[in-house]
């Protein structure tokens, strides 16, 4: 998945005060697109040269990693979303990229404070954001949310949602909601996406999916009682059981519901 970077680390401590330091990389964004160039599907980032200004985010490997304000000269704009269908690595830079782009939207959106209105600051001792005036901290923003194998027998569901251009199959997702257990969206969204009940729940992996500030949680399930698909039209545009021989995967290792699928494929998902 495009968080196994392996034996590349993305360290995401936070350093107060952290200077600029040459060599390091830089990420620059606009409108939902990140400055860089994709040669031979290696994707290029810019480094810091003349330019000393940036804001210190994490580091990959020993490299300091900085958001910086306006696009470098000499540098194209790829949106972040097409990353994984244009550059085929290396996987850490893209990586890197999806996790900058997270923070560069905090940022961003928390430059007033949601309470009381007043410009925010950047927190001294963590990765924080303050009001200096009613004293609220706010935090980089995670969504939980669910992918789901929904198994019956040789047999798992793959879906194609509505509105987005993707050709690929995918599997049932949706985002936990308020007072409910990440057990319990599963069943909720596999019911509203795809009318079956299910039973059997149970976890396989998680994964970090910055680019909709999501923490994916992976879980395999079993249909309980009858398999017959009653799709919510305004969710998908396609739901069916696909026999493991047939299942295809998605251009890319990137995503848990691939591996997901993969796994299926083989008669390795979790019993």
């Amino acid at each position: 998945m495009i968080q196994d970077i392996f034996p590349h680390r993305l360290r995401n401590e936070f350093i107060p005060g952290k200077a600029v330091e040459s060599g390091g990389i830089l990420f620059a964004f606009e409108g939902g697109a990140v400055a860089c160039r994709i040669r031979d599907g290696a994707v290029e980032l810019p480094r810091v040269g003349e330019r000393r200004d940036g804001r210190y985010l994490f580091a990959l490997d020993d490299a300091p990693c900085y958001l910086c304000e306006g696009v470098p000269e000499g540098w194209e704009l790829v949106p972040v979303r097409e990353l994984r269908r244009r550059a085929e690595g290396p996987r850490a830079l893209i990586f890197a990229a999806w996790t900058a782009f997270q923070l560069a939207n905090w940022y961003a959106d928390n430059r007033f404070c949601g309470r009381c209105g007043r410009p925010t600051a950047l927190a001294e001792d963590e990765r924080a954001i303050v009001c200096p005036a009613c004293a609220r901290r706010i935090y980089p923003r995670i969504n939980p949310a669910v992918i789901v194998g929904v198994t019956n027998g040789d047999y798992i569901l793959c879906t194609k949602y509505r509105g987005r251009d993707i050709p690929y199959y995918a599997l049932i997702a949706g985002f936990t909601e308020i007072g409910e257990t990440l057990e319990q969206t599963v069943a909720r969204e596999v019911m509203e996406e795809a009318g079956l009940r299910v039973k059997n729940v149970r976890y396989y992996k998680s994964q970090p999916w910055a680019i909709a500030d999501d923490l994916l949680a992976g879980f395999y399930c079993d249909v309980d009682g009858s398999d017959e698909i009653h799709m919510d039209a305004n969710e998908l545009k396609e739901a069916q059981w696909v026999a493991r021989g047939d299942v295809v995967g998605q251009p890319n290792d990137f995503s848990l519901t691939n591996e997901m699928m993969m796994v299926f494929r083989a008669g390795r998902e979790p019993e």
